[in-house]
């Protein structure tokens, strides 16, 4: 996620969802996500994850060998839907495409999931029953807390004060077409006029490259370690880029402008 580039945003026309009446999306501008909306994006996000490694972590267990694929994909996407609703009501979901075609999850300052009223409205308290015995305590006593931990330890008094991508994923056909890119430079954009980093874990060790062209800088390797073989993600964060405007034909920083 390291060079910071920028984009040009090309307007076309808006598609409405029939279902929900949303305006599902343009060629190539990034928009915020309702709550209706939450089904279609964690559909996108089912497909592009659905050979990670990290989601496969929590329904490639011992005690789900007897599960049919089908089985295990049912749940795998029940998995997605309720972090993507969790996000819609506690954090915030940017989407870009005709068909949801990418999709991120971002929790920015100052918000977060863990309060009663998100874990009720987006339904991810029933992921405690749906998932096994082994995948349980995956999530919630390894993944979560070492997530939290490990964020919290690398930014320091920042972890609450940063953008923290959570997922970013794109729908098979649509991939290399500059849809994920432009969704996190739609926030870089925020985080620089802020002045705040951003901050991901990425499941793919191939992502490092592609993320340090964004400006990402890789930190630390965690893993996840109750499966037969660790599971790695790498730690990366990006610093704010300090805003530049032209002036006189020159690019300058904001802060020599007056």
């Amino acid at each position: 996620m390291k060079q910071k580039t920028t984009s040009t945003v090309v307007e076309s026309t808006p598609i409405t969802n029939g279902h929900t009446g949303a305006v599902v999306g343009t060629a190539d501008k990034a928009r915020i996500l309702t709550a209706k909306e939450y089904r279609e994006a964690s559909q996108c996000l089912a497909l592009a994850f659905a050979e990670d490694e990290v989601s496969r972590y929590f329904i490639d267990t011992k005690d789900m060998a007897k599960c049919s694929e089908g089985e295990k994909w049912s749940l795998h996407v029940d998995i997605l839907e309720y972090i993507v609703a969790a996000h819609c009501y506690g954090g915030l979901v940017t989407t870009i495409g005709p068909n949801y075609d990418a999709v991120a999850l971002w929790m920015p300052p100052g918000k977060k999931m863990e309060n009663w009223l998100t874990t009720l409205r987006s339904g991810i308290w029933r992921l405690y029953y749906k998932l096994s015995a082994e995948g349980r305590k995956r999530f919630f006593s390894e993944f979560i807390p070492l997530l939290h931990d490990t964020k919290l330890d690398v930014l320091g008094d920042r972890d609450a004060n940063s953008y923290y991508l959570v997922y970013l994923g794109t729908r098979p056909e649509s991939r290399r077409r500059g849809y994920a890119k432009k969704l996190v430079e739609h926030m870089a954009r925020r985080a620089d006029t802020e002045g705040l980093p951003m901050y991901l874990e990425s499941s793919a060790g191939d992502n490092v490259i592609y993320y340090q062209r964004l400006g990402f800088e890789l930190k630390r390797k965690i893993y996840l370690s109750r499966g037969e073989k660790p599971v790695a993600m790498d730690i990366m964060v990006r610093e704010p880029a300090r805003p530049t405007v032209v002036k006189g034909g020159e690019v300058v920083t904001i802060e020599n402008v007056f």
